[in-house]
């Protein structure tokens, strides 16, 4: 009987430890987050230019006929023309059509926008050891503008011609910009890292390269302004680069999807590792690791999950700054902790900056105009950063 009691009581401990991360204030990131994330999920589904009460909203948006639909959630999930397991969107509701249809799926787009920049910034902070880093501080938001802008404005309305085992279709090259747009802070990170490499790299020459890249794209991008012809290009090519949730739908959520999982495991599991990388390159490599193979892998991380960002709502600024910082600043930095409270808290800022950029000029001024998401996000950062440099005496190195 000892010996059993004995046997019970490890497990118990083994258990215990399992969850001892689990700390209280990661517990309080998750839990607020998430009360942010239904409380703006509940008001984006509400509000609108077709006219329903909350009452309604909520019950269209917990409609069981939805909700119990397997042909409904095959559309969601594959889209209509998926091989096999696609679906056409079945008959419902006017009410409960626009908001499954409309705006609980941008609900969705900007929860895994925010989750993918807010886990990018994390890991892109531990890979130069600088909590000022970004997403971008790699050139990713750079390569991806200016090749959007390069398309917008010299291949507008031209098609590409794919062939296939029975004929050919033509695609509107305006429909690739989300690929052209990964694609393009894929190929900037590239330039990047040979910019920065001399028999190795590192932080500093990281982040170096990563501003000269970002400088001169940019600048190529404002240049490129200066040969659009047509109004509607331009207002593209600025909703592209300050970022929007403006009609986002299923589409985009099977987008971006498929990239955040994968994105988000990693993460976890290189927790240990990033938290080896804090350390510094000596301490690192003394520890077993090899340091330049590591810092690329997670780095192409970190890229992926930023354009996978880009590719559905643009340039999305201060997210990836901010995010890691604040639950920083709440729960240490330890990444095992980190990690978590940033794939909520992520999506908890977006939410809630797409709230206000939908509603925010029908409130203040009436107006049904929506501002662009990036614009709220750049508002909520400049004066949280402003806060922190009067607080803080140091702020750069982790």
């Amino acid at each position: 009987m000892a010996g059993e009691s004995a046997t019970a009581t490890d497990s118990v401990s083994r258990h215990r430890r399992a969850f001892d991360w689990l700390s209280g204030s990661l517990w309080t990131v998750v839990l607020g987050s998430l009360l942010v994330i239904v409380g703006g999920t509940l008001i984006q589904v509400s509000f609108g230019s077709f006219s329903t009460t909350p009452i309604e909203a909520w019950q269209a948006l917990f409609n069981p006929d939805v909700i119990f639909n397997l042909q409904a959630w095959r559309y969601f999930v594959f889209g209509a023309e998926f091989p096999v397991l696609g679906a056409e969107l079945p008959e419902m509701n006017r009410r409960s059509l626009i908001v499954w249809n409309i705006r609980f799926p941008r609900v969705l787009v900007a929860i895994l926008v925010g989750m993918n920049l807010a886990v990018s910034g994390a890991i892109f902070q531990a890979v130069t050891r600088n909590e000022l880093a970004s997403p971008f501080i790699l050139g990713v938001s750079s390569g991806a503008g200016l090749m959007i802008l390069l398309v917008l404005v010299a291949l507008s309305g031209a098609t590409l011609v794919i062939p296939y085992v029975v004929g050919s279709v033509a695609l509107d090259i305006s429909s690739l910009l989300p690929i052209i747009a990964a694609l393009g802070g894929i190929g900037a990170f590239l330039l990047v890292y040979a910019i920065a490499w001399k028999n190795g790299t590192s932080p500093v020459r990281l982040v170096l390269a990563g501003v000269i890249v970002g400088t001169v794209f940019q600048s190529l991008q404002t240049g490129l302004f200066f040969f659009a012809s047509d109004i509607g290009v331009v207002q593209s090519a600025i909703a592209w680069t300050t970022g929007s949730l403006t009609g986002v739908d299923w589409e985009q959520v099977r987008m971006a999807l498929p990239w955040t999982i994968p994105v988000v495991a990693l993460s976890v599991i290189s927790a240990r590792q990033l938290n080896v990388l804090l350390l510094g390159e000596r301490t690192a490599s003394s520890l077993g690791m090899n340091v330049e193979r590591m810092r690329f892998a997670l780095s192409t991380v970190a890229v992926v999950a930023a354009a996978a960002a880009i590719a559905v709502a643009g340039i999305v600024g201060f997210v990836g700054l901010i995010v890691p910082h604040m639950v920083r600043n709440i729960v240490g930095s330890d990444y095992k902790h980190l990690v978590v409270g940033c794939l909520f808290a992520g999506p908890a800022l977006m939410v809630a900056a797409d709230v206000g950029a939908r509603l925010g000029l029908m409130v203040l001024a009436g107006s049904s105009q929506q501002m662009p998401v990036g614009i709220v996000t750049g508002l909520l950062g400049g004066p949280y950063f402003l806060y922190l440099m009067r607080k803080q005496d140091t702020m750069g190195e982790i």
